[in-house]
């Protein structure tokens, strides 16, 4: 049997026989199709275009697109700990050069804090219960772009703490006449160690160097944990007057105590629900495979699944159809060595983590109606919005949809929105791409929607999310971290 061929882009298609979903009526001229957006959504005409032509976006449009939420939140981190430590640093304000370490690791505690999971989900379900549909339209979307971008709260508490850090150990070489060796030291090789983590964690090496991101990222930051601890406890049992060590009650009593065993407790939680689990693999075509795993989940969250206990995990979106479903379901595109193993050599068991993590479309339950717009593969963090609420309507864009993804997805799409509900769109029977801006235009207005969410690459997110900006429609993409 010959192996399967493998391609780089899940959004392109396999085959030359097209086998549709219920796809919304075509006319027989498939270079000018009719798409039937039903449910009260409008027929349009001439949505086909092979290649869309630039659109002529403003600067002003792109500029508040770049200066997101993530942006802003960095920038008031660190302006906020700049202004502190410029103050320190001249001698104005006294605290700080006292209690340094609270400020190194109070920066460190909220960067772990806003990347952990069980944080997330409880910020999450307190936001959904709270703010539901009834507030202002302006304030569920503050609240929404808010927790999608609290990795800026994550990058600016975390640079901003190395600083501090920095600081910490300039001034313990000041006066190393007064302080141990040993202090010294230990600040030395905890700074280089939360250098090298946080270094690893830059987007140019997150995205394009995986597992060198993951190895270095954890084990380097791990390292990085100990030597803190390490650091702490010296530098709080080392009396500077007396030059003797006292490892005492005093130590736990300082604040850089309580903030390194948050710190530590924040980091092991997720551990603690690491699992190894059964799994079963179907594979639709050379380029997809679709994990099912046992139980049923909410919407809007997304799972980490591994070969290893601790390498190597990689986040997929969650398709469910409620948390009383036996099964939930992963799109894996293969692209990369993990992916292409799923197909070449198909485990039974993988490892993931039993807390799972929630994404932007958690906050779906916000909004009275809302458009879910995804391209390829970006379905398995689209589906389950709109399976488990009939106020979402979904727009996929692919190619041989059926044939690349399977049976088993394309009963779930049959079974719980139909044709009343989605708009399928398959390139390759309808002979190109659609104008995917007219068609989500005409698709929220229709619809009566609050809000357009988004899951694509990163040039299909950018278009549309420039798009929508101009038309002044709500919406929020996919977030590649600067």
């Amino acid at each position: 049997m010959s192996s399967p061929r493998f391609v780089d882009d899940p959004e392109k298609g396999t085959s030359d026989q097209v086998e549709l979903f219920p796809v919304p009526h075509k006319t027989t001229d498939e270079k000018t199709p009719i798409v039937s957006l039903q449910g009260g959504i409008p027929t349009s005409k001439n949505l086909l275009t092979t290649k869309p032509a630039p659109r002529n976006i403003s600067r002003w449009i792109r500029f508040q697109l770049w200066f997101n939420t993530y942006r802003k939140f960095f920038l008031f981190t660190t302006t906020l700990n700049g202004v502190a430590l410029l103050l320190a640093a001249l001698n104005i304000w006294q605290y700080p050069r006292q209690y340094t370490g609270a400020f190194v690791l109070g920066n460190l505690l909220f960067a772990i804090l806003m990347r952990n999971e069980l944080f997330g989900r409880i910020l999450y379900a307190i936001v959904n219960f709270c703010f539901a549909k009834w507030t202002p339209l302006w304030w569920r979307l503050g609240w929404t772009s808010a927790l999608q971008h609290l990795g800026g709260i994550h990058s600016g508490c975390a640079a901003s703490g190395f600083v501090w850090l920095i600081f910490r150990v300039t001034l313990i070489f000041i006066d190393h006449k007064d302080n141990h060796d040993a202090v010294l030291i230990a600040g030395v090789i905890t700074n280089i160690a939360v250098s090298i983590s946080i270094v690893s964690a830059f987007p140019w090496v997150r995205n394009t160097h995986h597992n060198v991101f993951e190895r270095h990222h954890r084990f380097i930051g791990w390292v990085g944990l100990i030597a803190t601890w390490i650091f702490v406890v010296l530098g709080d049992s080392y009396d500077l007057d007396t030059h003797s060590w006292d490892p005492s009650v005093r130590v736990i009593r300082q604040q850089d105590f309580w903030y390194c065993f948050g710190m530590t407790a924040f980091i092991l939680i997720p551990w603690f629900t690491v699992r190894e689990v059964a799994v079963d693999i179907e594979v639709p075509s050379p380029k997809v495979a679709i994990l099912r795993f046992e139980r049923g989940m909410q919407q809007g969250l997304l799972a980490r699944v591994s070969r290893s206990s601790v390498m190597e995990y990689h986040a997929f979106g969650i398709i469910s159809e409620g948390t009383h479903a036996k099964y939930h379901y992963l799109i894996c595109g293969v692209q990369g060595d993990f992916t292409r193993s799923l197909v070449n050599d198909p485990p039974t068991h993988l490892w993931t983590r039993q807390l799972k993590f929630a994404g932007v479309s958690n906050t779906s339950t916000l909004y009275k109606r809302g458009i879910r717009v995804c391209t390829g593969t970006g379905l398995g963090a689209a589906l389950s919005t709109c399976i488990q609420s009939p106020d979402w309507y979904l727009i996929w864009i692919g190619s041989d949809q059926e044939k690349t993804f399977g049976p088993t997805i394309s009963s779930l799409i049959q079974r719980h929105l139909g044709k009343e509900r989605c708009c399928l769109w398959d390139s390759k029977a309808r002979g190109g791409r659609p104008d995917v801006m007219k068609l989500v235009k005409e698709a929220y207005r229709a619809w009566d929607a609050e809000v357009v969410f988004i899951t694509s690459n990163f040039q299909g997110n950018k278009e549309i999310m420039e798009g929508c900006k101009e038309a002044g429609i709500p919406a929020f993409g996919t977030l590649w971290d600067f």
